[in-house]
């Protein structure tokens, strides 16, 4: 019996069985949708575990799918697009993806990135109950729950913002570079990832900082990287 279930939504059919073939020799289950609409209708009678979401899609793209998905969940997603250009890369990762690939993409690549997200997502909570909440002034983090409150008030964070705040909370005041905070948390070598882990740090100031131009938690220490203020 598969133990993950992992949703692929393009609106090309070859590339979707291309992916459920990858995917199936690795024991996931998978599941298929042409647009976003049909995608959340699956996610809504179906528990998923990840998705993997093309762009450009008719009906409902995938910028829009996103959005969706993060208004009510935190389930990783992987967005597939033809265009390559960074921008493109840093619009994904702003409405909520956790990783991107580029079309043409290898297809073992892919089933790394599957794998790795599918590892940080279900592994969150494996923490010892005596070491379950990290509070720093008004930010509190637990690692039972995978819960964020800033002043009391809960803060939705995907699998990987809440990854990256894990990471620098149980490492108060210690700095971690660019390139730290992408292997601890991506579990992979840096290689050009700048953007990626400064556009996550971006949305999760945007989370939990009243001024996020004025950040009193995550602060930047300029031409070394980030940390989490004492």
């Amino acid at each position: 019996m598969s133990k993950y279930n992992v949703l692929v939504v393009d609106d090309e059919a070859e590339i979707r069985d291309a992916i459920e073939i990858y995917l199936k020799n690795e024991d996931i289950k998978v599941f298929k949708a042409e647009n976003g609409l049909e995608a959340l209708e699956v996610l809504e009678n179906e528990d998923l575990h990840l998705i993997i979401l093309d762009i450009m899609m008719p009906k409902m793209d995938g910028i829009k799918t996103t959005f969706a998905i993060r208004e009510e969940r935190n389930i990783p997603i992987i967005m597939l697009s033809a265009k390559s250009e960074d921008t493109d890369k840093i619009l994904g990762l702003n409405v909520g993806a956790d990783d991107y690939v580029t079309k043409p993409f290898n297809p073992m690549e892919l089933v790394a990135r599957v794998k790795s997200q599918l590892r940080r997502y279900t592994s969150l909570g494996t923490h010892a109950a005596s070491e379950d909440e990290i509070r720093v002034r008004g930010l509190v983090l637990n690692t039972t729950n995978k819960t964020v409150y800033v002043d009391e008030e809960e803060v939705r964070l995907t699998p990987t913002e809440y990854k990256i705040l894990e990471l620098l909370m149980k490492n108060k005041g210690r700095v971690f570079s660019i390139e730290e905070i992408y292997e601890l948390v991506w579990k992979e070598p840096c290689l050009n990832a700048e953007n990626t882990v400064a556009v996550h740090v971006r949305r999760i100031r945007e989370k939990i900082e009243i001024n996020p131009k004025d950040p009193k938690y995550l602060k930047v220490v300029w031409g070394i990287g980030y940390k989490i203020e004492k």
